[in-house]
């Protein structure tokens, strides 16, 4: 980025830590927002356990100033949520530090623990501005120049090149770059860390026993930024998909340029948009079934914004997985295709009822280019069974035509994406043909001297 973006930024000491703006004495609202953050971080909490849906609404119902006895209320409701999640959650480390929160904001407030528990509700958005109004209200709410990622380059210099990158399914990868891959990677993995923001996935099992898994959460930190944003996060996992940062607000904060930062709830509990208009960056999050999808637009810039000292190895946008990570699922196809009947899941088994030609028809019903989000498809299909990855594939490509800059690039295709380990295997061939070759010489010669 050019100097003069250059943002004021609060490191972290370690990987996830998320850094607050300091007080001279947090009061017990505050506490409770760092309680509610730090529970939205902690890796610890399964899917099984809602507490992350306990501390929402609380947040949701305490997030403007109001009567000490409206925050009782909510308090004693956040009491009785997370006490109903105690079977689900009983040993989980955050599920304990919330009850233990509960009882420090009752002490602070004086709060009796008997009392109304009316359930809080969640502040209802403002209207939006009618449809006519809303560029000349957008265009006010930009805040600075620098708060509007092309208004703030030099006249006159080239435009910006925006780039994509799509994680979806059983999961496949889309990277940077256009490589696309099929991964394992189980467990959590960065897909994007820069200067501006992180993005980290956790992957779970689709099938248990089985190799085949998909995401279920997602956590983006959007750092703060000059005048423009303050630090946000946004947290989503399975079931739970939020049209709000973990703090409850919908944009960047109270700087002059909060708004070029927004969340825009486009089908609720379904697909979720982020417009970062200070980097020229438009995420989109989907729940598609069980599992949930990314996609994100982002100037080259921005994509290469890395700190020298960051270790960007692990970066997936940006370097695609790990060797030991990735799958060639031509290998799998190919023991479809000669197989009869259903094929071999990756652990040998059975697959869950689709052959190879059933599991074609299904995905050209969505997807009739044959391309590698058509072999994707095809490829969960077979793998786990679940009908719902061929509207995932479906809306990673459906994305990619909204995302990406060149329409000419929308479709991948085998030899395009395989092009890179094609050219070792080459290699490969022209030293066994060059060693043939040696060998027959040196045969040649031992001939000529027995004669």
């Amino acid at each position: 980025m050019q100097s003069q973006r250059e943002r004021r930024e609060v490191r972290p000491r370690a990987g996830w830590t998320v850094m607050g703006k300091g007080v001279a004495g947090p009061s017990a609202l505050e506490v409770g927002k760092i309680l509610v953050l730090f529970l939205c971080l902690f890796p610890s909490v399964s899917l099984q356990c809602k507490i992350l849906k306990c501390n929402s609404e609380f947040w949701a119902s305490t997030s403007s100033s109001g009567p000490e006895e409206e925050f009782c209320t909510a308090l004693r409701a956040y009491n009785n949520c997370v006490r109903r999640t105690a079977r689900t959650c009983r040993g989980d480390l955050a599920y304990h530090s919330a009850q233990h929160g509960i009882e420090d904001l009752m002490s602070q407030h004086n709060c009796s623990k008997e009392g109304p528990t009316t359930q809080p509700r969640a502040r209802t958005p403002a209207p939006p501005p009618p449809p006519q109004l809303q560029p000349d209200s957008q265009e006010r709410s930009d805040g600075p120049e620098q708060c509007h990622y092309e208004r703030s380059l030099p006249r006159h210099s080239s435009p910006p090149n925006y780039t994509h990158c799509g994680f979806f399914g059983d999961p496949h990868l889309r990277t940077f770059s256009d490589d696309f891959q099929t991964c394992k990677v189980e467990g959590a993995w960065p897909l994007i860390h820069n200067k501006y923001l992180s993005v980290q996935v956790t992957n779970t099992p689709v099938v248990p026993g089985s190799s085949a898994t998909a995401t279920s959460k997602l956590t983006i930190i959007f750092k703060n930024f000059q005048e423009c944003v303050d630090q946000k996060m946004y947290h989503a996992e399975t079931d739970e998909l939020p049209a709000a940062f973990a703090d409850g607000s919908k944009n960047g904060g109270d700087r002059h340029g909060a708004n070029t930062l927004r969340i825009v709830d486009k089908v609720p509990g379904q697909h979720v948009e982020i417009h970062a208009r200070y980097i020229g960056t438009t995420i989109v999050v989907r729940q598609v079934g069980r599992y949930l999808t990314f996609a994100v637009r982002m100037p080259e810039e921005v994509v290469n914004s890395v700190e020298d000292q960051d270790n960007q190895d692990l970066y997936l946008c940006l370097h695609g997985c790990p060797a030991n990570q990735r799958i060639d699922f031509r290998t799998f196809r190919d023991r479809a295709v000669e197989g009869h009947g259903p094929a071999k899941s990756r652990t040998g088994s059975q697959s869950h009822g689709f052959t190879y030609q059933a599991a074609m028809a299904k995905c050209k019903e969505r997807l009739p280019v044959e391309d590698l989000y058509f072999q994707s498809c095809v490829f969960d299909l077979l793998s786990s069974g679940d009908i719902n990855f061929t509207m995932a594939a479906y809306y990673a490509f459906e994305d990619v035509k909204m995302l990406h800059s060149n329409k000419d690039k929308y479709h991948i295709f085998e030899k395009n994406a395989f092009g890179s380990n094609a050219a070792p295997r080459g290699s490969d061939m022209f030293s066994l043909v060059l060693l043939n070759c040696l060998a027959m010489l040196l045969w040649i010669e031992c001939c000529w001297v027995h004669l």
